[in-house]
């Protein structure tokens, strides 16, 4: 299959050498602004504090990521220094406020920021997340896919790959409604599924989706055990539904909770892991003691990144081998008339 000059070369800077995708994400705001403002006692999180959280991470973990996902308001002008120049670099375009509505949540862009600024600062691909369920206000739903519509155009035209977070979510009034960047509780395996069979469709111009477990972590089984073959098979269906490369994210989950989730993504065709807090959450409960942080990041986080790397190794999928691209992904208008024809390019999977 041939893919767009921009999106191959793009999509291999985020792999490692061997077409696995090991990344780390960074870009979280509420989650970390949050316990930092508690922490200091503050209706707000000093800008200061967060900034120097996240150029922590980045220190201290780019080294064992094949790529990093930061954000442009704290990450990107705190720590782009410490992203290594033979790694990929992500930039988030989704504002972590939504609006919560009764019929479901509507997402937006960051203001002052798109798809061309990304581009420009020299990302390898745009990252977006967007909350979705299929059984929202039939209102909410489109304006959900408008949103990730635009910007799929806007990937195409500026050539970029277009890596894109699907969550569900509680409405108010459900059991455990919340509004955190939270996996929903009790959430349903046929809402998570439906999802991604929606965002596949070509419209959008997906070229990797980022996806939650189709199960609820914590009844995630050993992938060996008693009930394992039921899980097995939702992943499947979450993978052949996708139709191109996944990666798994961690949504919270612990770090033995996500090894599991992990395995069944592996054996079910995805290529690696886009997560941030099972990575770091429990060395970032050290806050405000940086020092303290910098030692458990090196003691637990690396260790158990060096653990899901390993698994990665053995189990992922190489991006380049996914049955979406045949014998693998070509430079599309490879030849003698690609100079004039590059501009045409860029149409997504």
């Amino acid at each position: 299959m041939d893919v767009s000059a921009g999106k191959l070369w793009g999509l291999r800077r985020l792999a490692d050498g061997a077409g696995r995708f090991k990344m780390t994400a960074v870009d979280q705001r509420p989650p970390i602004e949050n316990l930092v403002a508690e922490r200091r006692g503050t209706g707000e999180a000093p800008y200061e504090d967060v900034a120097a959280v996240k150029a922590l991470l980045v220190e201290e973990l780019a080294s064992s990521s094949s790529a990093m996902l930061l954000d442009p308001h704290y990450a990107y002008p705190a720590a782009i220094r410490h992203v290594l120049p033979t790694q990929g670099l992500l930039l988030t375009l989704e504002d972590s406020i939504f609006d919560e509505t009764p019929g479901g949540r509507r997402s937006s862009a960051i203001d002052d920021w798109s798809v061309e600024k990304i581009k420009r600062a020299g990302g390898d691909a745009v990252k977006v997340l967007a909350w979705y369920r299929p059984d929202a206000d039939p209102a909410v739903c489109a304006h959900q896919e408008q949103f990730v519509a635009e910007i799929g155009d806007a990937c195409r035209r500026y050539d970029i790959p277009y890596v894109f977070e699907l969550l569900v979510y509680p409405f108010p009034g459900e059991a455990g409604h919340t509004t955190g960047y939270v996996e929903q509780p009790g959430k349903r395996t046929e809402h998570v599924l439906a999802s991604v069979e929606t965002f596949a469709d070509p419209r959008y111009g997906i070229d990797l989706f980022k996806l939650e477990s189709p199960v609820g972590a914590a009844d995630v089984p050993d992938p060996d055990g008693a009930g394992a073959a039921e899980v097995q098979a939702a992943f499947d269906e979450l993978g052949r539904l996708a139709g191109r490369p996944w990666v798994m994210l961690s949504a919270g989950a612990g770090k033995e909770a996500f090894r599991r989730i992990l395995t069944f993504a592996y054996r079910a065709g995805a290529s690696g892991y886009l997560a941030g807090r099972a990575i770091w959450w429990d060395p970032f409960q050290a806050f405000p003691n940086l020092e303290t942080m910098r030692r458990e990041l090196r003691r637990d986080g690396v260790r158990y990144m060096e653990e899901i790397n390993r698994l990665t190794d053995e189990l992922a999928m190489p991006w380049t081998s996914h049955p979406v691209f045949g014998d693998g992904p070509e430079l599309a208008g490879a030849g003698r008339g690609f100079r004039a024809a590059y501009e045409g390019f860029g149409a997504g999977l």
